[in-house]
């Protein structure tokens, strides 16, 4: 097999052979717990790497972009589960559990993605999904609400700081917006992805941004993109004619006309100015 093979159910449970090395970025909307069957991981975050070998379990949080790798050794391919707890999922859980019974000061994991301890639990909780993913079988939405219920309890038993983390729900959850958006304005993204990326819906994150920038969000990409690339071109690390790509425009001459009206010039009318 030459091409890989990604299965999807019910956009909660993810099976992929990947017979060659593949490398990509992903934004994380939803906290995650992957297993690796055969080959490796390998997951950077700000230049903190984390690699995850066969057999090995790994929850990723959510509301990250991350840097993933999944490497075939050898003439293994890589093959692995990823199992997505998405929020309501959570929430639900999180009204039956007894208030009483939550730990009082555990504090929240902090790496953007944490390598599990082998465990029964674990083991028995992804031996039972291979069964559906190898005999090429949709499990039964209750059977999927019951395997989520079942990973969530997985983790709150390897560490109470998955309490804090999976069940924050509250405003406190949702991150800077600013920040965000200074990481990221670059990015190919939707308003309503960065909304959602956010924590937020649209209109909230509309009004949030609205109490930091009296630019509407849509313009306010638009400058910080045309000032990185009259920054870039400035220091000599971007070419008049690929610069506009590098920070995020899709259109040469979109952005060649967006330069001009805000700078009064050309991009390569600007290099030359500046030499």
């Amino acid at each position: 097999m030459n091409e890989p093979l990604i299965t999807q159910y019910a956009d909660t449970l993810y099976s992929c052979l990947i017979p060659y090395d593949m490398h990509f970025e992903h934004r994380m909307p939803a906290h995650s717990i992957i297993f690796v069957r055969s080959g490796k991981l390998r997951i950077e975050e700000n230049k903190q790497i984390v690699e995850v070998t066969a057999g090995n379990y790994v929850f990723v949080k959510r509301d990250c972009s991350v840097k993933i790798t999944k490497v075939s050794l050898e003439e293994t391919p890589y093959r692995g589960i990823n199992l997505t707890l998405r929020r309501k999922s959570l929430k639900d859980y999180y009204t039956a559990i007894p208030r009483s019974t939550l730990p009082k000061e555990a504090k929240p994991i902090e790496q953007v993605a944490t390598i599990l301890p082998k465990s029964i639990p674990l083991d028995g909780l992804f031996q039972s999904l291979m069964v559906y993913i190898d005999n090429e079988t949709e499990p039964a939405a209750e059977m999927l609400t019951l395997k989520l219920r079942e990973a969530i309890m997985c983790l709150l038993s390897l560490n109470s700081g998955f309490y804090p983390t999976l069940f924050d729900f509250n405003e406190s959850w949702k991150i800077d917006i600013l920040d965000f958006m200074e990481n990221n304005f670059t990015e190919d993204m939707t308003l309503d992805e960065f909304a959602s990326y956010t924590g937020r819906s649209l209109a909230s994150f509309k009004r949030d941004f609205a109490k930091i920038s009296p630019l509407p969000p849509l313009r306010w990409i638009m400058e910080h993109r045309l000032d990185m690339a009259k920054q870039l071109l400035e220091t000599g690390k971007g070419l008049a004619q690929d610069v506009g790509y590098s920070v995020g425009f899709k259109n040469r001459s979109h952005f060649s006309q967006a330069f001009k009206k805000r700078f009064g010039y050309a991009p390569s009318d600007y290099v030359k100015l500046l030499s």
